[in-house]
């Protein structure tokens, strides 16, 4: 498995790049935002994903770990192959699909080209569950420390809701406050109830 490669992007077309790594080059399929913002004889360093199949070895690669496992996630749902999956990370961010998934709107879904809304409908079927409920800490409780917080509220037992309706409770009061006081803050919150 090829979880990761940095190297030297050789060429590049719409879709993909030739990354060499000690000389060889490898062929990574990439999102076209991707593939537009490096050039022949830049650095590049990417999350990658092996799909092997019968007839062919094929490598996907992305920015952040969070686009990665977006993949793979989407991989799981019937009938969505690594084309499709990386044709939804070309034209939806990892927000917009979870929010799409988890709040039941099919639409968002159909923007992406072969997404048409039967299609649309399983995916949300297959997927729900397995996503996250929201990807982010909503709007009102936005920022690193609050989603810090979030993070570390679920590490330590609690359910994502929960932590998030803790945050959102104790973030209007806790402006500018260093991640172990809004921690606190939202364990005093939440009290003992997991």
């Amino acid at each position: 498995m090829i979880r990761y490669l940095e190297g030297t992007v050789h060429t590049v077309s719409a879709n993909s790049l030739t990354v060499v790594t000690y000389g060889v080059g490898r062929e990574v399929f990439v999102t076209p935002a991707v593939a537009g913002r490096v050039r022949a004889g830049s650095e590049v360093a990417l999350h990658t994903e092996l799909i092997v199949r019968e007839d062919a070895l094929t490598l996907y690669g992305f920015d952040t770990p969070g686009e990665l496992k977006l993949f793979s996630t989407l991989l799981g749902a019937n009938g969505v192959g690594p084309k499709l999956a990386l044709a939804i990370l070309s034209v939806l961010s990892p927000d917009q699909v979870y929010g799409a998934i988890s709040d039941n709107t099919p639409k968002v879904l159909t923007a992406v080209p072969g997404v048409g809304p039967k299609v649309a409908a399983k995916l949300i079927v297959d997927l729900q569950g397995k996503v996250p409920a929201t990807s982010a800490v909503p709007s009102s409780a936005a920022g690193p420390a609050s989603a810090e917080v979030v993070q570390a509220l679920v590490g330590l037992g609690w359910k994502e809701s929960a932590a998030i309706k803790a945050v959102e409770t104790v973030a209007p009061d806790m402006d500018g406050a260093s991640v172990a006081d809004m921690l606190k803050a939202a364990l005093r919150e939440l009290g003992g109830s997991r």
